[in-house]
């Protein structure tokens, strides 16, 4: 295998993380740019990667940082918008800015981090975002692969551990969308499917939507994670006003926990039409298999265990 510098755009983020581990651990030069250097601790020891404190949303740093690379893979994405940082500026202004990057300073192979329902015309402004910036890179001239993965999971995700951070506190969950299906995907497979995709020139012009190997409904999903978490409640499901209405009250808390961007995306179900892409030789992990090594209660008393005799308490 030949070894390759990487620049990775959202590097310290939740998938960020898992993609860096497997690009250093196949021996690849990986440069991560942060806005917080101490964003990125977690990264420090990896032996092949430099972690530098700059932000994307400089161009000419951004060009800079992407002098001598391979390539790029940009995972820049949120998920609610807050003050400045709009699904535009996220999703729209970073990808130009990482085509701009490659085109200035020779790097041809980009890899983008996508969505499932990505759609310049979809019923949410974040779907229309990963549409508009999806079409930004088709219209380029650069050596592209996209993947639209739906929800993603794993121990540090923000969509498993959300469901059962409340499911602690509420005695019953009313739930908006609970009809609404997904098909969650495992982040190690995900992390392994961009990697594999560097080396393979086949995956050059394609988008890959990535799935896990069943369908659930969001009420499935939730029940699911009580039971494994050992907080089992009942779950009221909430019709269209009510949902709207609840979105309204979760995205002006701390935490916003819904919007109603977050219910418009919802209006399409979150599925795979198609097999995990053969190309990349993974077989999809379940949530069965992978959830309960970090949401159920002895998952979490092992960690502090294992903690607390590192520190000799």
């Amino acid at each position: 295998m030949t070894q390759k510098t990487v620049l990775v755009v959202g590097g310290s983020g939740f998938v960020g993380r898992y993609i860096v581990g497997r690009l250093a651990s196949s021996g690849h030069r990986v440069i991560v740019p942060t806005r917080r250097r101490d964003n990125a601790r977690h990264l420090f020891l990896l032996p092949t990667v430099e972690v530098h404190e700059a932000s994307v949303a400089d161009a000419d740093t951004l060009t800079r940082l992407a002098e001598g690379a391979d390539a790029m893979i940009n995972l820049v994405g949120i998920l609610n918008e807050t003050g400045r940082e709009t699904f535009a500026t996220a999703h729209v202004g970073v990808t130009q800015r990482c085509i701009a990057a490659c085109e200035a300073a020779g790097v041809r192979r980009f890899v983008q981090m996508s969505a499932l329902n990505a759609d310049a015309q979809g019923p949410s402004r974040y779907q229309r975002s990963k549409g508009e910036a999806e079409a930004s890179i088709v219209a380029s001239k650069l050596d592209w692969t996209i993947f639209q993965p739906s929800v993603i999971f794993g121990r540090e995700d923000a969509f498993l551990n959300l469901f059962a951070g409340v499911l602690r506190y509420l005695p019953v969950m009313a739930l908006a969308g609970a009809d609404v299906k997904f098909q969650p995907v495992f982040v190690g497979d995900v992390a392994g499917s961009f990697v594999r995709a560097l080396e393979l020139d086949a995956t050059i012009g394609q988008r890959y939507p990535l799935c896990g190997p069943r369908i659930y409904t969001l009420r499935e999903l939730v029940r699911l994670v009580g039971e494994i978490a050992e907080t089992p409640r009942p779950i009221v499901p909430l019709g269209a006003t009510l949902g709207k209405l609840q979105a309204l009250v979760l995205e002006n808390l701390p935490g916003k926990l819904m919007s109603r961007d977050n219910l418009a995306s919802m209006q399409r179900d979150s599925v795979c039409n198609c097999p995990f892409p053969g190309v990349f030789g993974v077989t999809p992990a379940s949530i069965e298999a992978i959830a309960p090594l970090y949401l159920a209660p002895d998952a979490a008393k092992s960690r502090y265990d294992g903690y607390r005799e590192k520190s000799g308490r």
